[in-house]
């Protein structure tokens, strides 16, 4: 399986940038091969365009895609940000996932013009578990992410793995790490719908 790891940090020494590292030997070691698309260091533009609101995707748009045709996973890393992804993974969704290529009606998120492909989004999170779950938050981005927008880019199977107390101890963040690994060289090959 050929898995695609869409991180967003702009610090390269950051635990993100760890937790992704780690997910991808744990993919290498399950004997995937494996792609990067590190937003920050490559530049990625996220700002929505007019070419793009007209559907005119630009060299940028189509290189990402082609990276996307490629994989048969796709892991989107990024840190949870005022209870959302950061600006450059959104704009990343909004101007690569685009209407006509990845989805074109709003009737049935499981409809895709993707073909299916296992989805996980690895997001670590200062907040502890147990506070995300009682105020609702973690509801509330299951079936923003995994019931929305990510329905529509044909994940099939697709998961969140929230890994809370990012911030906390060495001991807390080692086993996090080891988590990311666990997650990459299990991750699940994609379901094949009839």
């Amino acid at each position: 399986m050929h898995v695609l790891t869409v991180l967003d940090h702009p610090d390269p020494n950051s635990f993100s940038a760890a937790l992704a590292q780690s997910f991808v030997e744990g993919c290498k070691i399950a004997g995937h091969s494996t792609e990067c698309a590190d937003l920050h260091a490559e530049g990625f533009d996220p700002r929505w365009t007019l070419a793009d609101a007209k559907g005119t995707p630009q060299a940028d748009i189509i290189a990402e895609q082609d990276r996307i045709a490629r994989a048969d996973a796709i892991c989107f890393l990024f840190p949870l940000f005022w209870w959302g992804m950061p600006a450059m993974s959104k704009g990343w969704l909004e101007r690569v996932w685009a209407w006509k290529w990845a989805y074109d009606q709003l009737d049935d998120a499981e409809k895709s013009l993707q073909r299916p492909r296992s989805g996980l989004l690895l997001v670590p999170a200062g907040a502890r578990e147990d506070e995300v779950v009682q105020n609702g938050y973690r509801a509330a981005l299951d079936r923003i992410w995994l019931d929305g927008t990510f329905g529509y880019f044909g994940f099939a199977p697709r998961r969140l793995e929230l890994l809370c107390g990012a911030e906390g101890s060495a001991k807390r963040r080692e086993g996090l790490l080891t988590r990311a690994h666990e997650l990459g060289r299990t991750l699940p090959t994609p379901a094949h719908k009839s």
